[in-house]
């Protein structure tokens, strides 16, 4: 595991990186934990903007090593405006320079409409060639009927095919594996 607050900070590129971003408290900490079936791999606070670094965790599997990286939440309005910047730039030159990136995963809570945030991100990811899918969170808090139309209304929002969605609950583990089989594709 690394850390960093800034581009000085970043590890050495090396194994393929995917990127876990989106507003804070969608549920970043909480997904990347039930990815990686362990409980306290990424810290999970109740208090959104908790997560101030960039923070990279080393994952083996069977077809190889990689990292999944968390990356500060946006959208929290608490956080001083001078700070956001600063993440806000460290976030860019990231995404936007990163050779090892291979993909971000952009997370939406189903419950929530998509923002100009949502939507300008895939944009500046898909301006700068950066391959990206969108998990949506939360999925167990919606009863079956009302999750498959709430996916294909917030699908529509964004543009996306159905490829580049992944319904998903941190808490139940639905979508879990889809997600995965996502990842590896572009590994």
């Amino acid at each position: 595991m690394g850390a960093a607050v800034a581009v000085s900070g970043f590890p050495a590129p090396g194994a393929p990186e995917i990127a876990f971003l989106g507003r804070s408290n969608v549920g970043k900490s909480s997904l990347l934990n039930r990815l990686v079936q362990r409980k306290a791999l990424a810290r999970i606070s109740s208090t959104p903007g908790k997560t101030r670094l960039l923070h990279w965790y080393r994952v083996t599997r069977e077809d190889g090593e990689l990292w999944l990286v968390d990356l500060p939440g946006y959208g929290y309005a608490k956080v001083a405006r001078e700070e956001r910047r600063k993440w806000q730039g460290v976030v860019e030159s990231y995404l936007g320079a990163r050779e090892t990136l291979r993909l971000a995963v952009l997370l939406q809570d189903l419950r929530r409409d998509v923002s100009d945030d949502e939507t300008l991100l895939l944009e500046w990811l898909d301006a700068r060639g950066v391959p990206a899918l969108v998990a949506f969170t939360k999925c167990d808090k919606l009863k079956p009927m009302r999750r498959a139309a709430r996916v294909r209304e917030l699908r529509g929002q964004l543009c996306l095919p159905a490829a580049r969605v992944v319904p998903t609950s941190a808490e139940k583990g639905l979508g879990i594996a889809e997600l995965w089989e996502a990842i590896a594709a572009h590994l």
